[in-house]
């Protein structure tokens, strides 16, 4: 009889531990300071804080690929800014690595200055980057860094993106006169039409790896910016006409080789939008945010590069994003939200949503209720490399971190 009182005790015991874990997993995200791990209330998707680390972290722009593959998925990296250990702010003083399997973070980088540029050699495990006028590559592996290239005098540009095999880095040079008004007028809201306005002269430029060599592709006073290379075809180039998206036919490839131009998507109608576009995992596909016209019809569209063929997903204003991505397997979609000052005027737009495309539209999983977010830091989603993840940057904790929510829903403790 004592056994088996002790026994049900034991049971117990069991059951309002088990209840008490539950409790603390099922969190409202960012109303405080988060445990490393836990569930989202709202949605009941698990969440881990990445970046582990104290201080200010964040993961790369949304078109920017930031993982190098382990075998099998097995200790996958992500490359990440940060600030020093020891200082609260500066998040691009320094470039970090974080393993994906047990979360170890490895830096890379240090020195007192800036770094920008996000990019990284997935085949060559280099990550690159830009200080002042000198480009400096790291190994990921050895933590070895070299100097890449110095900007002449006469042409101090910016690189943003490596070819696909590996040979080119590519980015776009501004004039003097377009850096002046940026410095003089900060703020984007400030510089933005300043800008598009001056039509001032941009290039288009390589640098080979090799060689050495910078290669001037192609002028204009448009202003060219978010340079991509397509990740499969090492000649292709992804740019666009910066500036208000009503006012601009915004997506242009050109061939590297032969200088061909070509326009991606022609605005059909007054007030129509395209914009934050990247390529799809295997170069055929540009995506790209539509809007017809600008804040009343939401479509994620995707051009065919070679035959100019469109594919159009349409959704309702509560699922606009500032950013979306597409899974490695390109059967899903991923978008960050917005709030309500955003472009789509969203009332309740702030999460982290969950596409899967069904005819012409997309149905949709909310993953991460983001209300606590400030949407001034972007969230720039990216699926992880085994699609088991979407990994977002977010500062509902008071503070900039890199998060993932599993895409899988967690198995909740009854």
């Amino acid at each position: 009889m004592k056994k088996s009182i002790l026994n049900l005790g034991i049971v117990i015991i069991a059951i309002l531990f088990s209840a008490k874990l539950s409790a603390q997993e099922l969190m409202q995200t960012g109303r405080q300071k988060m445990p490393l791990t836990w569930i989202d209330k709202d949605t009941h998707h698990k969440i881990v804080r990445l970046t582990q680390r104290d201080g200010n972290s964040a993961s790369f722009y949304f078109h920017n690929n930031p993982f190098v593959l382990g075998k099998e998925h097995k200790d996958d990296r992500m490359v990440f800014y940060g600030n020093d250990a020891y200082k609260s702010d500066g998040v691009g003083m320094q470039l970090f690595t974080v393993n994906l399997s047990d979360y170890k973070i490895s830096q890379l980088t240090d020195g007192k200055k800036m770094k920008k540029g996000e990019i990284v050699g997935q085949k060559n495990h280099q990550v690159y980057y830009q200080v002042n006028d000198s480009v400096f590559s790291t190994n990921i592996d050895t933590k070895k860094t070299q100097l890449v290239f110095v900007f002449p005098a006469d042409f101090k540009a910016n690189i943003t993106t490596l070819n696909a095999d590996e040979t080119l880095l590519g980015g776009a040079w501004s004039s003097e006169e377009e850096k002046a008004i940026l410095k003089a007028n900060p703020a984007k809201h400030d510089y933005f039409n300043k800008i598009y306005e001056a039509k001032l002269p941009r290039t288009l430029f390589t640098i080979n790896l090799k060689t050495k060599k910078l290669d001037k592709l192609f002028t204009d006073t448009a202003w060219l910016n978010h340079v991509q290379f397509s990740p499969t075809d090492p000649k292709l180039m992804m740019f666009c006409h910066e500036g208000p998206w009503q006012k601009v036919d915004r997506i242009w490839t050109i061939n590297i080789d032969t200088k061909e131009i070509k326009l991606m998507h022609k605005r059909t109608m007054d007030n129509e939008i395209a914009g934050h576009e990247w390529f799809s995992p295997d170069g055929k596909t540009i995506w790209y945010d539509l809007q017809l016209p600008r804040g009343q019809r939401f479509l994620v569209s995707g051009t065919n590069v070679n035959t100019g063929e469109e594919t159009r997903y349409e959704f309702d204003r509560n699922q606009w994003s500032v950013h979306y991505t597409i899974s490695p397997d390109q059967k899903l979609f991923a978008g960050d939200g917005g709030d309500t000052v955003s472009v789509a005027n969203a009332p309740d737009g702030k999460w982290i949503n969950l596409f899967t495309p069904k005819g012409d539209h997309f149905d949709y999983e909310r993953l991460v209720n983001m209300k606590h977010h400030q949407y001034k830091l972007e969230p720039n989603v990216h699926f992880s490399p085994d699609q088991k993840w979407i990994i977002f940057r977010a500062n509902f904790e008071g503070f900039e971190s890199v998060y993932a929510v599993e895409i899988a829903k967690a198995n909740l403790k009854k």
